[in-house]
């Protein structure tokens, strides 16, 4: 969608790498839930929406090997090769929006925090959800962090969706089976405090 794909390459023009509400430092959540699944460090994984994030550049410190970015924005994954430097070429750079997305391979780990809940159009889930079931692998580990119930109706100028647990549950019922989930205060760079909740999935039996 052009629209939003303007939208976001706009909103990484105007902001630097730690102005955007979404900022982290130390992405310390994400790396703990992926240090308690326990993935192997030579499994794929793919940080959906990762544009700025710092995570890539930590599970490459800790020595994760096969990892991908997918953004919309072009901008964003300019900003974050030019930051890993020499290496970048080890990352797959995937410039899409995840609801146009067909992937090309299937990932040990989905990682995905702050996109799924700004797609409040159904279309636009399903298609999130049709994207994820082709590219995670048959005993794939998903971890999916929104606004919680508690958190902000609206994010960098769009409304998005709050997710309670019975919520997320639903976009994903067949497909994946909620393991556990966790709730993160997150301070923005602005020293406003956001709602999040970490839900960790893996791949149901039959989905």
């Amino acid at each position: 969608m052009v629209e939003r794909r303007d939208h976001w390459e706009n909103i990484y023009a105007s902001r630097g790498e730690d102005e955007v509400s979404w900022f982290q430092k130390n992405p310390s959540c994400s790396l703990d839930i992926i240090a308690q699944i326990g993935i192997d460090k030579a499994a794929p994984i793919i940080d959906i929406g990762g544009g700025t994030s710092r995570l890539i550049d930590a599970l490459i410190d800790r020595g994760y090997t096969d990892t991908s970015v997918l953004d919309i924005s072009k901008r964003a994954i300019s900003v974050t090769r030019e930051r890993l430097g020499r290496f970048q070429d080890s990352v797959d750079w995937i410039v899409d929006d995840v609801t146009e997305w067909v992937p090309r391979r299937r990932y040990a780990l989905w990682h995905d925090r702050a996109v799924l809940h700004f797609l409040t159009d159904e279309a636009d889930r399903t298609s999130y959800r049709n994207a994820l079931a082709n590219g995670l692998s048959k005993n794939g580990n998903v971890v999916i962090a929104t606004f919680g119930p508690d958190g902000p109706q609206q994010c960098s100028g769009l409304p998005v969706v709050r997710y309670d647990k019975d919520a997320i549950e639903d976009v994903f019922d067949g497909l994946l089976r909620l393991e556990c989930s966790s709730s993160e205060d997150h301070t923005t760079p602005s020293g406003a405090h956001q709602a999040f909740i970490f839900y960790r999935f893996t791949r149901d039996v039959g989905g």
